[in-house]
């Protein structure tokens, strides 16, 4: 099939879709054959040209799927989200296809937006409650899921993922599943970050093989790899998925010097911190050229978004929060869609939108069942795609939830946020975690590096990006136990409930100053009532860890 031919064929699909969504018929049916609308008088003609518009889709192969997915990107760190990193091939991506403004991270740290992102549903309900460490925690991405990966293999797409992976591998104590159990037939995997920085890491697994060092940084490696696979193991009659998901800009942060050299000083942390977002940005240039060579532009959805939100305050827009919180900065990340001839081009689009949305959207936009019998928390943006806004309903609001953040909750309705404490303790030695911060701080004075070490951050900010001074490091890692997830608070989450509740219009208070809790008590009871029962759905599906 030449490329003009799916061109045309791809305008008909986008024209099919219009005529689905006008005719209220179930777009997740459009190229299966089933077709799910009310049927009255009324509809009947409509369904007849839509019956007829079918028939001369059948036999077009649907699109290939690519999935790209930065670590701890801000709000505001690439170019056509006006951040000062140069990002000329994803600013063309988002030229030519939708960008969103409010589009949100399935949570507010790395594993369970990436459960949420593979699943579209809340990640507790995956048995995800917060970043997992395989060597200290049973919890992983649970098989019972079905996954994007899974549903569409069972389509006959090749399916393969890159990257980090972050949702547990197997080790010597646990025995976890790994990305085959969950849908790909392919997997090149880093089980967290890439190891010890970006640049050379040791730590890469392919399907199921330990690979040892590989010289160059992390997202080259990753892009090298899928291009390898589309060389050498796509098969031509197959559409493909491509997971794709870079380490890049999470810490320990590497770049070229050359690249760095362009954003400040060669040990400035925020000029590399701009620097790996700059290099992945060109691997990601090439990755594009490799997949117009192997298919036509219009054959391949691509999205592109950030699982979480950036450590680095000056990364987040005027937005309140960091990684790790449920205020906007913590969970407000990029999100561009492209897929030339079906989605509306060089369009901003301003409804609330998030990677739990991914799995059904993908399914509506190439037309295949959602799985059944699954509550889905993501809603099918196809209509806002394809320009059909006044189509779109979202089922539920948005939800977020990280036992151990403060808010502990939060949730989008609307131009409306509502956050909220927990109104029980989890047992953290804050106490001891403030001591190792200060003494963190000492042993940089006292070995006289703390300048160099935190230059153009905070020591906030660079206990995520890590420390070069061993001393300090060796600290670091106590904090990092100090602070993670424990799986015996469990039962205190599920059974637990909220206090303070807060209110922001985020259209008129975006940096969420502004309490409106008092003086809209009607709003604040509405939405404190939603969030109250979602919470109560998704605790009911949560696994108890032991």
């Amino acid at each position: 099939m030449n490329s003009t031919t799916r061109l045309h064929r791809n305008v008909d699909r986008r024209n099919f879709l219009r005529m689905a969504f006008a005719a209220g018929a179930n777009v997740t049916c459009l190229l299966c054959g089933v077709v799910s609308a009310q049927k009255n008088r009324s509809q009947q003609a409509n369904e007849q040209a839509m019956a007829a518009e079918q028939k001369s889709l059948a036999g077009i192969r649907r699109p290939n799927v690519v999935v790209l997915l930065a670590d701890d990107l801000g709000y505001q760190d690439i170019g056509c989200y006006g951040g000062p990193v140069k990002t000329p091939a994803l600013d063309r991506l988002a030229a030519k296809g939708v960008r969103f403004t409010d589009f949100y991270s399935g949570c507010a740290v790395c594993s369970p937006s990436r459960a949420t992102l593979l699943s579209g549903r809340h990640h507790i309900r995956t048995g995800v409650f917060s970043w997992i460490s395989d060597h200290h925690q049973n919890s992983h991405l649970l098989e019972r899921e079905v996954t994007l990966p899974e549903i569409l293999k069972s389509q006959g797409y090749a399916t393969a993922h890159f990257g980090k992976w972050h949702l547990g591998l197997p080790t010597r104590e646990r025995n976890k599943p790994t990305p085959s159990q969950h849908g790909f037939d392919y997997w090149f995997a880093t089980g967290n970050n890439a190891a010890p920085s970006h640049k050379n890491p040791v730590n890469f697994i392919r399907n199921g093989k330990p690979v040892g060092q590989i010289e160059g940084y992390a997202c080259r490696i990753v892009v090298d790899e899928a291009i390898s696979w589309l060389d050498e193991e796509r098969k031509a009659d197959k559409s493909f998925f491509l997971n794709i998901w870079f380490h890049e800009p999470h810490a320990p942060i590497a770049a070229p010097e050359r690249i760095v050299s362009q954003y400040g000083e060669l040990k400035d942390p925020a000029a590399i911190y701009s620097g790996t977002i700059d290099n992945t940005d060109r691997a990601i240039a090439r990755l594009l050229k490799k997949l117009e060579q192997v298919d036509s532009p219009e054959n391949t959805l691509i999205i592109y978004s950030s699982d979480n939100g950036s450590y680095r305050a000056d990364r987040v827009g005027a937005l309140r929060g960091t990684k790790g919180s449920n205020f906007e900065g913590g969970i407000r990340v990029p999100g561009i869609f492209y897929w030339p001839g079906t989605i509306t081009k060089g369009r901003l689009e301003h409804k609330p939108a998030g990677l739990v949305d991914l799995l059904p959207t993908v399914c509506g936009l190439i037309g295949i069942n959602k799985p059944e019998g699954v509550h889905l928390d993501g809603s099918d943006l196809s209509p806002l795609l394809i320009g059909r806004a006044d189509k779109f309903t979202r089922h539920q609001p948005l939800f977020w939830l990280l036992p151990a953040a403060g808010p502990a909750v939060a949730i989008r309705d609307g131009n409306y946020s509502l956050v909220a404490y927990r109104d029980y303790s989890l047992p953290k030695d804050r106490g001891k975690m403030t001591a190792l911060m200060k003494q963190i701080e000492e042993t940089l004075r006292k070995n006289g590096t703390l300048a160099e070490e935190i230059r153009g951050s905070t020591l906030q900010e660079q206990m995520f990006e890590g420390f070069k001074d061993k001393e300090a490091e060796k600290l670091r890692g106590q904090y990092i136990r100090l602070n993670m997830f424990q799986e015996a608070w469990i039962p205190a989450i599920k059974a637990g409930s909220y206090r303070r509740f807060q209110l922001f219009d985020l259209a008129r208070d975006p940096q969420q100053k502004h309490d409106l809790s008092a003086q809209l008590p009607g709003v604040l009871a509405r939405l404190k009532k939603k969030l109250l029962e979602i919470n109560a759905r998704v605790m009911a599906d949560a696994p108890e860890w032991q």
